[in-house]
Parts: structure tokens; sequence; C-alpha cells
């Protein structure tokens, strides 16, 4: 068996895994959610972790499978991806491809909040037009509020123009992942979360109904005193 023929053998056997996983009746229950089903076969998250963790990292492997445009396929090359082997240009190259708000926070949450390029990229992309890839700067965001413990609140503090810009897109992928970076990064600490306040109350004031929508949903989390009481004791 030739090299080539050994690797799409590797494809086409975790494409038969993903089908025997998939669920009768979760891709119309996806397509309620908003979610693209057109190439979707319908499988749980929890079964695609299972199975990035059987398979173990790979980038040679991942990068295959996203060529496949199945969408668990592509959800699956992101968990089991090397963030020190991704490049700009693959970056580049797959946000181009997200069709769904789940493919693209899988993505940004799985993979590209971990590589060199995300702290630039989220905010480039948060500049864009499309609508998936403009999600896809808040989600990062957003992920990388939640997932990098070494960042600095000053990092974060350099998104802020850039979610007060995207405060006024009444998309709804948008102004959700709008929100949901707000949010979370008012989450991470109590200076944080004073600044976010701030910030949101200053989007409140502005003259667009996306814009007061993810203000207001913002600020009652954010002013919360659950959230208050729980940053009072991890200060």
């Amino acid at each position: 068996m030739s090299k080539k023929s050994a690797r799409d053998t590797e494809v086409d056997k975790i494409i038969i895994d993903l089908k025997k996983c998939a669920v009768p009746g979760a891709r119309e229950g996806m397509a309620r959610f908003g979610i693209k089903a057109e190439h979707a076969l319908g499988v749980s998250i929890p079964n695609l972790r299972k199975m990035a963790k059987s398979i173990g990292k790979n980038h040679a492997l991942a990068l295959r499978l996203w060529k496949t445009k199945t969408h668990e396929a592509r959800i699956l090359s992101s968990m089991i991806d090397e963030p020190e082997q991704v490049s700009e240009k693959q970056m580049e190259s797959w946000v181009k491809d997200f069709d769904s708000w789940d493919l693209c926070d899988q993505c940004c949450g799985n993979l590209f909040d971990k590589t060199v390029f995300a702290h630039s990229k989220a905010i480039e992309w948060s500049e864009r037009k499309e609508e998936f890839v403009k999600r896809a700067g808040f989600a990062l965001m957003a992920w990388i509020a939640f997932h990098d413990k070494r960042a600095e609140d000053k990092d974060f503090v350099r998104f802020f123009p850039a979610i007060k810009r995207g405060s006024v897109d009444a998309r709804n992928f948008v102004k959700k992942a709008v929100n949901w970076s707000l949010r979370q990064i008012g989450k991470r600490n109590l200076n944080l979360n004073k600044k976010a306040i701030k910030l949101a109350k200053e989007i409140k004031s502005m003259d667009s109904k996306a814009a007061r929508w993810i203000a207001s949903d913002a600020l009652r989390e954010l002013e919360g005193e659950a959230l208050q009481q729980r940053l009072r004791r991890s200060k």
C-alpha cells in the first residue's frame, strides 16, 4: 500500500467512525439551532472529544480531515491539530470555510486561541465584513479570556475599541459573539470587571439597538451579585 493511499484510508476510517456515532434526527436539530447541516452527520461534541483523545495530536491528519468538508470532521480537526504547527496561512484558509457558529467557536476555542497569532487575529478578524470571520474575532477574544491564564489585563483592554466598534453590528451571530467577549473579559478579575462595566455603559448609550442589547445583557451578568462575590473572593 502506498503512503498516499494509507493516508486516505486513515481519513476514510475516521469518516466511517463518525458516521457510526451519528444520532438519527440530530441533523434536523442542528438546523433548528442555526447550524448549517448540509455537510453534517449529527455527531455530538462529547463523542468528538472521545475520538480526538483516541486519535491524539496530529497536525498532518488534521489538515487532511479538514479537506473532507464534513462538518464534524472539521471540528475534530480543531481538536487534534497542534497549535505550534498552525500557520497564519492555515488560519486564514480555515476561517474562510466557517459556515456555522459552532464550527467557528469550536475552532477558536480548541485551537486558534492557543496559537501565537491569537491576539492579532482577534483584532484583525473583528474588523472583517464576513459574518463568521467577524464572529471568529470576538470568539477568539472570549476564548483567550477564558483559557490564557498568562495574559495581562492590558492585553484585554486592547480589545475594547474593537468590541465597541463591533457592537453596532446587528447580525445575530456577530452581536452574540461581541456580547460573549465583553462578558468573558469582565469575568476574568475585578479590575477587568470594572473596566468592562464602564465599556458596557458606553456601548449602551450608543444609538444602536444591537449595542443596547449587547450592553444590557452583559451588565446583568457583570454587575450581578453572584459574579461580584466570586471576583471578590478570588482577589
